[in-house]
This record gives C-alpha cells, sequence and structure tokens, in this order.
C-alpha cells in the first residue's frame, strides 16, 4: 500500500498530561517529520517543547516546536487532547458541557483544515466531541474520527494476556460502544491465539473481566490523577495506521450508519483505517444481547447530541 497523501507534520492540540505524552510516544516511534504542541498555556507548551526537544538527538523525528492554531491549519494530521480532565467520581459524561464549549472555541480559532488534513478526537468525552468536531470542522465524516474504545480493548487484551500467560497482541476482539460506563466486550468476537473465548471462560469470568476492563480508568484515576500511558501508545497506533496507509482495523468513534442496530452516532466500532481515514466500517455480527447493548449505549450518548 502507498500514502499518496505524504502526510509528515501533526499538530497536537492541548499539552497537558495527554497531548504531552502523545508527543512523545510520537517522537520516540520516529513516526512524523515535524510535531507542533500546541496549549492555550504558553509557558507549559513551551517547557513541555523544551523538554520533549532533549529527545530529539535520540529520535528520527526531524523537530518539535511551539505551535499556535495557524499551524494546525497546515497539519497533516490534527490531534485533539485539549479538555477538562476527568475527576475522581467523574464518569466521561460529566465533562460534555465544558469540553463541548473548550472545542468549539479551538475549532472557531483554527478556523479551518486542510482538505485532506485527518482530525483524530483524544478528548473526552470522545464520543459526543468527535460529532460535534464533524459538525464543525468542515471535513468530510470519514477524516474525522476518535480513539473511540481502542484504549479499553487494549485493556481487555491486556487483562486476558495476564489471565492466560500470554502475549497480549495474540488476543483478538473488541470492546465496543460508549468509551464509558455505557461500553461492552463483545465476547462474541473475542478469541486467543485462534480459540474462541467461550472455549476458555465462564460467563460470570467474562463478566468480571467486562468490569475490570471498564472500571480500571476509576483505579487509575483514584491511584494517580489521570491515565496518559496507554492512551499515547493508543493514537500512536492510529497515527501509524494513517501514516503507512495499514487498512489496519481499529475499534474507533467513528460516525455510524445503520451499524447493528445503531444510526447516526459516532461511538466505538471496528473499521478500517488508512491514510484517507476510515476507509470503510468493519462488520462484525454480535448476538442479540451484545446489539442490545450496543444500541442501548448509543442512545444514552444521542442523549448529549
Amino acid at each position: 500500500m502507498t500514502n499518496e497523501t505524504s502526510i509528515k507534520k501533526v499538530a497536537v492540540v492541548g499539552a497537558g498530561a495527554v497531548g504531552s505524552t502523545i508527543a512523545y510516544a510520537l517522537l520516540i516511534k520516529n513516526l512524523v517529520a515535524e510535531i507542533f504542541l500546541i496549549d492555550v498555556n504558553v509557558d507549559k507548551e513551551h517547557g513541555e517543547v523544551l523538554d520533549l526537544g532533549d529527545a530529539i538527538s535520540f529520535t528520527e523525528t526531524g523537530n518539535i516546536v511551539n505551535g499556535t492554531y495557524a499551524d494546525a491549519r497546515t497539519a497533516d494530521i490534527v490531534i485533539l487532547t485539549a479538555g477538562v480532565a476527568q475527576k475522581p467520581g467523574e464518569t466521561r459524561l460529566d465533562l460534555v458541557t465544558k469540553n463541548k464549549a473548550i472545542t468549539t472555541s479551538i475549532i472557531t480559532e483554527i478556523g479551518g483544515f486542510k482538505p485532506n488534513a485527518i482530525v483524530l478526537v483524544v478528548s473526552n468525552p470522545v464520543d459526543i466531541i468527535t460529532y460535534l468536531v464533524q459538525e464543525l470542522s468542515g471535513l468530510s465524516h470519514a477524516q474525522v474520527f476518535g480513539t473511540g474504545t481502542c484504549l479499553d480493548t487494549a485493556r481487555l487484551r491486556t487483562n486476558l494476556g495476564h489471565r492466560f500467560s500470554i502475549d497480549a497482541k495474540q488476543i483478538e476482539g473488541f470492546v465496543m460502544g460508549e468509551h464509558g460506563d455505557g461500553e461492552q466486550v463483545a465476547w462474541s468476537t473475542v478469541s486467543v491465539a485462534g480459540k474462541p473465548i467461550s472455549e476458555m471462560l465462564s460467563t460470570e469470568e467474562m463478566a468480571t473481566i467486562t468490569d475490570e476492563v471498564k472500571n480500571e480508568v476509576y483505579e487509575i484515576i483514584k491511584e494517580k490523577g489521570a491515565t496518559f500511558y496507554g492512551i499515547g501508545m493508543v493514537v500512536t497506533d492510529i497515527v501509524e495506521a494513517i501514516l503507512l496507509d495499514q487498512n489496519k482495523v481499529l475499534p474507533i468513534s467513528y460516525r455510524l450508519e445503520n451499524y447493528n442496530g445503531v444510526d447516526a452516532v459516532c461511538m466505538g466500532a471496528p473499521a478500517v483505517v488508512g491514510a484517507v481515514g476510515v476507509v470503510k466500517p468493519w462488520p462484525v455480527e454480535l448476538t442479540q444481547t451484545e446489539k442490545d447493548l450496543f444500541i442501548n449505549s448509543a442512545e444514552t450518548i444521542k442523549k448529549y447530541l
């Protein structure tokens, strides 16, 4: 596969723990020629750029610089991380009002994107913010999508890898739906090195693991204040799929159209990701119980749109 868009520059909007970790992960993965780090707190932004810049001599990345919204207009990939962070006791949906306002202000300040740009939404609640950015950006729905349930799926794979003492990369399957309390493990999609999970776990064990995956974020926030390493690697994985036109199947948040009973909402479901963004949905046949949960998750999100 070839990447005809020649993507070289990435703008990371938001220099907090998540944004700066994403920039660091991009640096050490040697994925882009130049990274713009953009934040309204220019001192924080400048400090992060100086610190990250000290790593340049150990990487193949060309440069990391203090960026502006004007730089975001010229970037090939724009990663939106800015917003109020989740606090102990809060759900992601509790952030919706403030972060919708912050995101609207950012898109207004940017004022437009390159015609072939990809906008990747990380800010929470990611499904609602993704839908909002699609409405405001002027880009096609395929060019604007969120990280969705990629992080939740990574947590599932790590959990099962530990449980069976095998490489987590040999776990296949997806967490789907809202990136939040409405998410579900689509167990019918899960296998371990080619073996269906239904042959390895009981229904009760599956329910326990689902709760562990769903609630891990609350444990991390309670114990260290924020999550950022996992999402940093999730974003670099998505960026790599775009840069190298990998046509990789990932459970991102994108505009679903008649997908397992869900329509006109953004939330986590498998899709093929390549140089153009969302290449196409990846169909999975859910069980009726899974489909009902998936639809319920969509209805919860729609209340906030």
